[in-house]
């Protein structure tokens, strides 16, 4: 392999790794908020203020900053609410290129 070879492939290895590096916030942050609504099956609220107030809390010990508490969708549908937190994170990633990834997590809990 030439230098000009080895050069390319660097490049291009260098590419992924700047992109895995600017993309990992993004999915340890869902990571949080995955693990705030999954919390939410077992920790036993029931009404839309509870869940509102557990989910706040978790975020905050999370550092969960690409989405609100408040804008967490609940919603009740047959015998469950449904706790849905869809939300997108921008990263940038060179000069004026960014990545945009959606990300969308739903809980059912079921009625007491």
């Amino acid at each position: 392999m030439t230098l000009l070879g080895i050069v390319f492939v660097f490049a291009i290895f260098g590419v992924f790794a700047l992109a895995a590096v600017r993309l990992a916030p993004a999915f340890l942050e869902y990571q949080s908020v995955a693990k705030a609504l999954d919390g939410l099956k077992s920790a036993g609220e029931n009404s839309p203020a509870q869940i509102t107030r557990s989910v706040e809390k978790n975020f905050d010990i999370g550092d969960v900053k690409s989405i609100d508490a408040k804008t967490v969708q609940i919603t009740r549908e047959d015998d469950q609410l449904v706790v849905r937190a869809e939300y997108d994170y921008k990263a940038p990633f060179i000069a004026n290129v960014s990545f945009l990834v959606h990300f969308d997590k739903k809980v059912e809990i079921p009625a007491q």
